[in-house]
Order: structure tokens, then C-alpha cells, then sequence
């Protein structure tokens, strides 16, 4: 199976890299995980709607993402108002995430990823897309826990190769019912390395991966990725875990970041003017230490 990417892949793929060649997306596609930062309690969270959620992730792209090669957004809220209301900047890209907020379960607890309805490859062109991001859940030491998510990899993967569009795969992995913690974090390396093969093996050309967990792990990435990029996402941690992290992804030969809560979580409120300030403050102080990593290993 091919994993270059053809013309206009590469066209896709340069305009969500920096001009130094290294991927840095700002992400804000999450809804669930927004609003609950946004709001404590469940019904101050329920009560906060799409339009809501789209105008905190405008001033999102307004204060932090135009700042970065590629904003990434859901199919759901703030587009395409970004790109027709000219708050998102000429020169940064728009990933569209497919993924619907939270999954589902099987009868045997394992997660179901589910999608926006009708969030298709002509849907993203239509959206003002750049390319699209696809999130699923893989245990790779389950196979029984894979088959339906793997048939969503591989009919997105043919979905988007037959209308020519970057496609971008990631992947989560999650602990088991009844999995100690400490068997989970020791099982993780090996579960971020497993879950890259099955990804490479359905043909995807770019790939956002959660931090491996180790140098080595890193490497073993890279080194089954061979020409294809690959992006490391910051999973909510701190920023200065997330710096750690960046580094060493990227000196084991990691392709950028594709980052959110680590830059935002602690910035975004829905007084505009706190948003405003935080965002342009903190998280894009932050978003410039990345930068600066990056950078160094252009």
C-alpha cells in the first residue's frame, strides 16, 4: 500500500505546516471537553449551545490559531463563519474534525468512535476545509475491540483519497474494563505503537498520535512511519509536561504538533474580553515556546 500522498495531499500538507516545514495546528474541535472547562456543573455545561461554543472557538482562531499554520475545528460549530466572517487569517489552514463528541459501547465495553453526519469529503471542501481529521479508539492488543473503527478508518480513508483531500488519522487508546492503572500505563508505549501499525496498515498518510510515552517509543513510531508525518497531541496535560513531550517526539523524528487543551484550557471563558486577554497573554506565549522548539528542528 502507498503512503505518498499525491499532489494534492502535499498541497494540503504544506499549507497546515509552518513555512519551516513542521506541522503546529492549533486544535479546537473538542465540544464535550470545551464546556466542561467553560462551565462547572452539568446543567451550566448543557446549557452552553453550538453558537455559543462557535463564538468562543472564533476568538479562538482570532487571538491564538492565526498565530499557527492550521486551526483545527469541528463540522458543528464556528465554521464555515470563520472563513466567511474573515476572522480566520489567509495564511493559516482549516483542519475539519469528522468525529462526533464521546462514543459509544459494544456489549463488551469497547468504544464505538462515532462521526458528524454527513461530514464527507465534499462536505469539508464545502466547509472551506483544508483537509480533515478522523479520531478513533484502538486497543491494537484487542482485536476484538478494532473491527468497527477500523472499517471507519478505512472507508474515510477511501472516502477522501477518492476526492483527492488530506485526510489526517488519529488515533486514542483507553484502559479496559477491569485494567489496573499501573498495567495500563505500562501497556501504553506498546499500545501507541500497535495502534500506528493498524493506521499505516488501512493507508494513512498523516497521522496525530498521543505522546508515546518514552524516547523509545518515539523512535519505534518513526521508524514504522517511515515517509509518513506525524503529529504529537497534547492530551490536556500541563504546558510544561507538554514542552518535555514536544521535545522529545521531536528529536525521535516526530513531523510537528496538533495541540489544544495544553494551550487553552485555563484561557477560555465566555466573557469575550477574558478571552481575549488570556488568549492572547498566556496561551499564545505558549503556542511561541512550542514554536521556538519546533524551529529547532526544522
Amino acid at each position: 500500500m502507498t503512503h505518498q500522498m499525491t499532489t494534492a495531499e502535499r498541497r494540503g500538507y504544506q499549507q497546515i505546516s509552518a513555512s519551516n516545514g513542521i506541522m503546529m495546528v492549533v486544535a479546537a474541535d473538542q465540544r464535550g471537553g470545551m464546556r466542561k472547562v467553560l462551565a462547572e456543573t452539568p446543567e451550566a455545561q448543557a446549557s452552553i449551545d453550538e453558537k455559543m461554543l462557535g463564538h468562543v472557538k472564533s476568538g479562538i482562531v482570532k487571538h491564538l490559531a492565526n498565530k499557527a499554520s492550521c486551526i483545527l475545528l469541528d463540522a458543528v460549530c464556528a465554521v464555515p463563519d470563520v472563513v466567511d466572517d474573515g476572522t480566520l487569517a489567509r495564511d493559516t489552514a482549516l483542519l475539519i474534525g469528522l468525529d462526533a463528541s464521546g462514543w459509544d459501547t459494544d456489549e463488551h465495553g469497547f468504544r464505538i468512535s462515532k462521526l458528524v453526519p454527513g461530514t464527507t469529503a465534499r462536505r469539508v471542501r464545502e466547509l472551506g476545509g483544508t483537509g480533515a481529521k478522523l479520531m478513533v479508539y484502538l486497543r491494537s492488543d484487542t482485536p476484538q475491540a478494532n473491527t468497527a473503527n477500523i472499517e471507519t478508518i478505512r472507508q474515510c480513508v477511501a472516502g477522501f483519497a477518492a476526492e483527492d483531500l488530506l485526510l489526517v488519522v488519529e488515533f486514542l487508546t483507553y484502559q479496559l474494563e477491569g485494567e489496573s492503572d499501573a498495567d495500563y500505563k505500562a501497556a501504553f508505549p506498546d499500545l501507541i505503537v500497535g495502534g500506528t501499525k493498524i493506521c499505516l496498515e488501512l493507508g494513512s498518510k498523516v497521522l496525530k498520535l498521543p505522546y508515546p510515552g518514552t524516547a523509545e517509543a518515539c523512535r519505534a513510531v518513526t521508524d514504522l512511519c517511515g515517509e509518513v508525518p506525524w503529529a504529537v497531541l497534547s492530551a490536556g496535560v500541563d504546558h510544561e509536561t507538554f514542552l518535555g513531550q514536544v521535545e522529545t517526539a521531536m528529536q525521535n523524528g516526530a513531523s510537528g504538533v496538533i495541540a489544544g487543551r495544553a494551550l487553552w484550557k485555563d484561557c477560555i471563558s465566555l466573557d469575550d474580553a477574558v478571552l481575549a486577554d488570556r488568549l492572547e497573554r498566556i496561551a499564545s506565549a505558549r503556542l511561541a515556546e512550542i514554536q521556538a522548539i519546533l524551529q529547532r528542528y526544522a
